[in-house]
């Protein structure tokens, strides 16, 4: 178990529907990457950008996206997060994987798809959450959308870490900051939205934002607009001084996902 992890966002602008050269980009990044990281986090389907055409895009489970994630994983001794467009029986799913270092592997199927942009239509919807352990850390990695559901989110694993992949839009910066924030503050954990930036195929603009906030709500990072890539250090102390302080989860609603 470890005390502290060293995460890694990476904001990037991203090639539309383009997975090689996206690959070779994040490739360049995480090269670039000159201090130990112990998780690499990409934002949502970084190989292609948010495209409603998953009949030309999807890759199978294993497929190339998923292969390089596992050879990035292996070759920096690292885990490494994001989402991608799967098929996987006569589905499609806006999949995150989380790829330990060793190359074994978690997955989470986005829950809550974007009706506004018809990702509902096209992608198949997840129906079970995820709370994995790497290094001692409680990991609760979620997609995007799934950011304006706080039930969807609720720490009732005394989880340490959330974790969302996303690719926000400009117009709503606003809610993006706001929600991030309050999903830190409720959920007394550290709280990790990783966006893109530029312009996209449908000529909808990204400015980024990504942001690592403690469990009282504070941004301990400094990464706003632009393409950026920044190592933080979490502190699992500092966790629990401050829910051992307030003791806030202590008071938190009893439910469960039916």
């Amino acid at each position: 178990m470890s005390n502290t992890l060293k995460i890694t966002i990476v904001q990037s602008e991203l090639y539309w529907e383009n997975a090689e050269e996206n690959l070779k980009m994040f490739s360049e990044k995480i090269a670039a990457i000159n201090t130990e990281t112990n998780l690499i986090i990409l934002p949502e389907m970084f190989s292609t950008g948010f495209s409603m055409n998953p009949a030309d895009l999807a890759e199978p489970a294993g497929g190339r996206t998923f292969k390089w994630m596992v050879s990035q994983a292996k070759n920096y001794n690292t885990a490494i997060t994001g989402s991608v467009i799967i098929s996987e029986n006569d589905h499609f799913f806006n999949r995150l994987f989380f790829i330990y270092p060793d190359g074994h592997f978690e997955k989470y199927d986005k829950k809550h798809t974007f009706t506004f942009a018809g990702e509902n239509e096209v992608y198949a919807n997840g129906t079970e959450r995820l709370v994995l352990d790497y290094k001692g850390w409680k990991i609760c990695p979620l997609i995007c959308y799934d950011l304006r559901f706080p039930v969807w989110a609720r720490n009732t694993e005394d989880y340490d870490l959330l974790i969302y992949v996303a690719n926000w839009p400009k117009v709503r910066t606003l809610a993006w900051d706001t929600l991030l924030q309050a999903r830190a503050i409720e959920n007394m954990a550290y709280c990790v939205g990783v966006n893109r930036v530029g312009v996209d195929g449908n000529i909808h603009e990204y400015v980024g934002h990504s942001a690592v906030y403690d469990p009282v709500g504070k941004n301990v990072s400094t990464c706003s607009v632009g393409e950026f890539t920044e190592t933080i250090i979490l502190e699992k102390k500092h966790i629990q001084e401050n829910r051992n302080r307030f003791r806030f989860l202590n008071d938190r609603d009893s439910f469960k996902f039916v």
